[in-house]
């Protein structure tokens, strides 16, 4: 996928103010529109045009689009980065791929889910202020053990010039232990303020978990890789496995093999029920780095007939 210049297709700096946007886009759009133009690539163009008008002129997708757009080049391949938009503070929801698809490959990546799915609640009287809402990265301990965090959020604001800038804030967010991947935390009242006295707004937060060096969760069940060694393969042991808060024996049954998995029930991320702990078994060989190392292998080369070429016992050869 190619990175496109929004600021280029309109014709306009990337410190443009907001009137300085909607100004290019009125004149290009009268150039352009399928209606009026005779210009061959008038329909083509004015997509585009509506593309780059999308993004830039509202602040929160286009704050968002110049962080991820920093040091791309027009044309240059592209790929978003995961979460990107995690830790932006959003007030319009983001477009479904129905509504997307009227745009770019490009759109479609960037703002298809940007900031999630919520839609704004409005009371009858329209005077509650709007939810926010935010896509906010946690750890996976934060899961089994509950934790208060200090999460800062980014909120794109104009400027008395009708520039675009990014404020922080700071919120200390109590996380409940058995929060799971997209679940929802609501801060009452923290989000846009209402008319006339009405009461402000939620915000939002969607729960995503950052990559784990060992732990990766699915729903509120928790999968592990174990190492373990050939002769605990072979002949059946007890190994331990740690978890965040707590320490596990689990029994690895004698034959086991690598790839093959083991399930304990109740062990995942905790909940009501709660998930289950699902172990990836890899067999991990010794190196023989030394000269009784290197003695046992030989020895287990001469008297074990065993062609691992020839058996697999989870899928015959050749098959």
């Amino acid at each position: 996928m190619q990175f496109k210049d929004y600021y280029q297709t309109l014709g306009v700096k990337r410190e443009a103010t907001a009137e300085e946007i909607k100004k290019a886009f009125r004149k290009l759009a009268r150039k352009y529109h399928p209606d009026v133009s005779r210009e061959p690539d008038a329909e083509s163009r004015m997509k585009e045009l509506n593309e780059a008008y999308t993004v830039l002129s509202d602040p929160e997708r286009r704050a968002a689009y110049d962080q991820v757009g920093q040091g791309y080049q027009p044309g240059q391949d592209f790929r978003p980065p995961p979460d990107w938009d995690a830790g932006f503070e959003f007030s319009t929801h983001g477009f479904s791929p129905g509504e997307a698809a009227d745009f770019s490959d490009f759109f479609s990546q960037l703002f298809g889910q940007m900031g999630g799915q919520f839609r704004p609640h409005r009371d009858a009287s329209r005077r509650r202020g709007e939810d926010h809402h935010a896509k906010v990265l946690l750890d996976i301990e934060d899961a089994f053990l509950g934790a208060t965090r200090q999460i800062s959020l980014r909120v794109p604001t104009i400027d008395a010039q009708g520039h675009v800038s990014l404020e922080t804030r700071t919120l200390n967010v109590k996380i409940p232990a058995g929060v799971r991947e997209g679940q929802v935390i609501r801060l009452a009242g923290q989000g846009a303020p209402g008319l006339n006295g009405a009461l402000s707004g939620d915000l939002l937060l969607e729960v995503h978990f950052r990559p784990h060096e060992r732990l990766r969760a699915e729903g509120r069940n928790l999968h592990l890789d174990l190492p373990v060694t050939p002769w605990e393969a072979a002949l059946g042991a007890v190994v331990g496995v740690d978890l965040p808060g707590s320490h596990l024996n689990v029994r690895v049954p004698a034959g086991a093999q690598s790839g093959g998995t083991l399930r304990v029930r109740g062990k995942g991320i905790p909940g009501n029920p709660p998930g289950d702990l699902i172990l990836a078994l890899q067999v991990v060989l010794p190196p023989a780095d030394t000269p009784k190392a290197r003695q046992l292998y030989e020895t287990m080369a001469r008297e074990m007939d065993f062609n691992p070429r020839a058996f697999n016992p989870r899928r015959p050869f050749g098959s």
